[in-house]
């Protein structure tokens, strides 16, 4: 198994050439760090990934959790990640300074997530999803609910979840039937059940804590009756201990991937008696919980780009070290075979990768950056960032979910037949990636996100600056006569972008809803393209100008292979939305025309 599964020098690109986090520090909420500070982080990142996340990758998929006695077990790795996590300050690396967190830009908290997901995805969501759900505390919870649960939460002593889907309900949330019901002593009863939840119970963690989503009784039908509230498995009693707050664990779920992290079945108030805690303003649960969804949605992204940039690395020194085949113009059938990376092919799908886990990572940070500049400017600005933020995460959810997978399948396929055996780690890398297009919400629901949600938000205020942004750097382009030709070709394809959009707006317009969203998924997918294309042609201008700076050697090689692959990019994946703009300019109805029967 390959000892690379990220790229030190590509992060670092990211972060000071292209993104400049050193820039952040302008602003008072960061300025008590230093660029110093954020390599420091990365540098330990990159320790922590190699010597407590990778050990037990392989380990932790073999022996799955298990089921016992109305407990879930784990693997005993766990308790040491969540304790050197909490004590490393790594769960709260992005929280103010007063709750102890570290305060980090986002721009830079990303990437020990991207890390710790290339290196070891199941271990990883154990911290991330309890800081997902400190922040919902600390966001919206009383002073109270934050000093009862933000300390041992941040020191990895307690688990945090997010409990949202039903049996009854997948996907809808609007369907949700759990119940609280108000009582006169500061909380409600629960009652209710919830699925596929993520570290929903585990032997590694003195308590778990739910942030749920229920209906307080009598409150409307609907997204508007949904309200939020934390629901510990263990509550405090009067004297200060912990009791069973009536949270059971059903069972668990036995899955493709994934599995070294337990996704359960529980069940709330068989016995009248669990206590849920209000979560911010009632009715106004699920805009709480949408922070939590949003942020979930890029650390999927985040890790579906760390799972194929994993597979990239192992297929990579796969392909330096198979000898296999001659060139096809060699004729001498006993001439020394050569590594496959010299057949074209295998170069082909390198390329592919590269494109996609690179790509994809920039796009990532680049949300990572506007989150940043979210938090510290105000009114227009501020807005303006927010608005860039909605439009993307569907994006940077979905294109590394989808090409992901994509992207792990050609690294398996470097390795042949080895690839599909177990001996190799890209049949699990391979396993594990296929969650991403799931969970925080499939790509079709990301589709009606972007296309009915995020694209005619404000009048399409957030749609016009993407667009904005994006042509913005096409003017910078074209300045370069080496990148012109393709700042063109991106240019080209905004312009599809754009009439593809005002054509399915126009069918909103007409009343036309159905058909306006019968094909979300393809326009998410042409838009992805698009941003990804963006990302790129930021990343060549970054090289170069970096190159007119006389870099040393090595450097000079990485901005070589950066322009290489910058031009894969666009050679052979950007013109992937010829096809797209013809299938959603036709906008036949043909999925909505086909009868149900004759499936």
């Amino acid at each position: 198994m390959s000892e690379q599964f990220v790229s030190e020098r590509n992060i670092r690109f990211l972060l000071y050439e292209v993104f400049d986090a050193s820039s952040l520090i302008k602003y008072p909420r960061y300025a008590e760090h230093s660029q110093e500070i954020f390599d420091m982080v990365f540098e330990t990142a990159l320790k922590l990934g190699r010597d407590l996340f990778k050990p037990s990758f392989r380990e932790m998929d073999k022996n799955q959790p298990e089921f016992i006695d109305g407990c879930v077990k784990v693997h005993p790795k766990v308790r040491e990640i969540m304790k050197i996590c909490g004590e490393g300050g790594w769960i709260s690396a992005t929280a103010p300074l007063e709750l102890g967190g570290q305060q980090l830009p986002s721009l830079v908290g990303f990437v020990p997530m991207f890390i710790y997901s290339a290196a070891n995805y199941a271990a990883s969501v154990y911290p991330y999803l309890t800081a997902g759900a400190a922040h919902l505390i600390y966001s919206f919870g009383t002073e109270d609910l934050i000093n009862a649960y933000i300390p041992n939460m941040y020191a990895g002593k307690w688990q945090g979840t997010m409990a949202l889907t039903e049996p009854q309900a997948g996907s809808s949330l609007s369907d949700i039937t759990t119940i609280a019901e108000a009582t006169d002593h500061g909380y409600y009863r629960i009652r209710g059940q919830k699925i596929f939840i993520s570290t929903g119970d585990h032997d590694c963690a003195e308590n778990i804590v739910h942030l749920l989503l229920a209906r307080v009784a009598g409150a409307p039908a609907g997204a508007k009756g949904i309200s939020l509230f934390v629901v510990p498995k263990l509550r405090s009693d009067e004297t200060g201990g912990l009791v069973s707050n009536d949270v059971q664990v059903t069972g668990i779920y036995h899955k493709m991937g994934y599995r070294g992290a337990p996704i359960t079945h529980l069940s709330f108030g068989d016995n009248d008696d669990c206590r849920g805690y209000l979560v911010g303003l009632p009715h106004r649960g699920l805009s709480h919980m949408f922070q939590l969804m949003n942020e979930a949605r890029i650390a999927v992204g985040i890790a579906a780009a760390g799972i194929a940039s994993a597979a990239y690395y192992s297929a990579l020194e796969y392909s330096r070290e198979r000898p296999q085949g001659r060139p096809p113009a060699a004729k001498d059938p006993l001439s020394p075979q050569v590594p496959i990376i010299e057949h074209p092919d295998v170069k082909r799908m390198l390329l592919f990768q590269r494109a996609i886990v690179e790509g994809s990572l920039s796009l990532l940070l680049q949300c990572g950056k506007y989150v940043d500049m979210e938090k510290v400017l105000e009114g227009d600005e501020k807005e303006k960032y927010t608005l860039l933020l909605e439009i993307l995460t569907p994006i940077a959810k979905t294109y590394p979910a989808e090409m992901g997978i994509l992207s792990v399948s050609q690294a398996l396929q470097c390795l042949g037949g080895y690839g599909y055996c177990d001996e190799f780690p890209l049949e699990q890398l391979y396993r594990d990636a296929r969650i991403h297009t799931i969970h925080e919400g499939t790509t079709g629901i990301q589709g009606l996100d972007l296309l009915g949600r995020k694209v005619t938000m404000k009048n399409g205020k957030a749609a016009l600056l993407f667009l904005n942004e994006v042509e913005e750097s096409i003017d910078i382009a074209k300045i370069d006569p080496t990148l012109k030709p393709y700042a063109d070709k991106l240019e080209e394809s905004v312009n599809e972008l754009k009439k593809v959009t005002a054509h399915l707006v126009g069918l909103a317009m007409e009343g036309k809803i159905d058909l306006f969203l019968a094909d979300a998924t393809l326009y998410l997918e042409f838009f992805g393209i698009v941003a990804i294309g963006w990302q790129w042609l930021l990343q060549a201008l970054a090289v170069k100008k970096a190159i007119r700076g006389n870099p040393s050697e090595s450097d000079l090689r990485f901005y070589q292979s950066k322009l290489h692959t910058f031009r894969y990019f666009f050679c052979y994946e950007l013109p992937k939305i010829k096809g797209l703009t013809e299938s959603l300019l036709t906008s036949n109805g043909l999925t909505l025309e086909m009868n149900k029967e004759l499936f």
